[in-house]
């Protein structure tokens, strides 16, 4: 199976700008672990998880004036919407992530999480059984 099977097409994107208590309000009403922050003013494509989050508040940082630009996960990795799950998950085991931005092309297609993938294998070995 391919990431653009599993992916989110449906992302929240945010600006440098939101407030990490903005972006953390966002993600928390949409029951998401990550937010696409875009920077029309820069090239990179980042990526704001639940963890970044919560560095913040464990280092003591005020939610209301620190910036999600300001808090970024380093080394992004960015899949590609033909890649294999296996191929995806192997990526978020050597960088330690749970996240990866797909990216077609320039253009973020989605999302694609540890979540989307351990339902995608469930599913597969409900179906292995069946």
């Amino acid at each position: 199976m391919q990431v653009r099977e599993a992916m989110s097409s449906e992302i929240l994107v945010v600006g440098p700008e939101h407030t990490l208590r903005q972006a953390a309000r966002m993600m928390s009403e949409r029951g998401i672990g990550s937010a696409v922050v875009i920077d029309p003013d820069s090239e990179g494509i980042g990526i704001m998880t639940e963890r970044d989050v919560l560095n913040a508040i464990g280092a003591g940082l005020d939610c209301d004036v620190e910036r999600t630009g300001a808090h970024l996960t380093s080394d992004v990795v960015y899949a590609g919407p033909q890649w294999t799950i296996e191929e995806a998950a192997a990526a978020m085991a050597r960088g330690g992530f749970r996240h990866l931005v797909v990216l077609d092309g320039r253009e973020v297609a989605g999302v694609i999480s540890v979540r989307d993938i351990m339902r995608v294998w469930a599913a597969d070995r409900m179906v292995g059984t069946g």
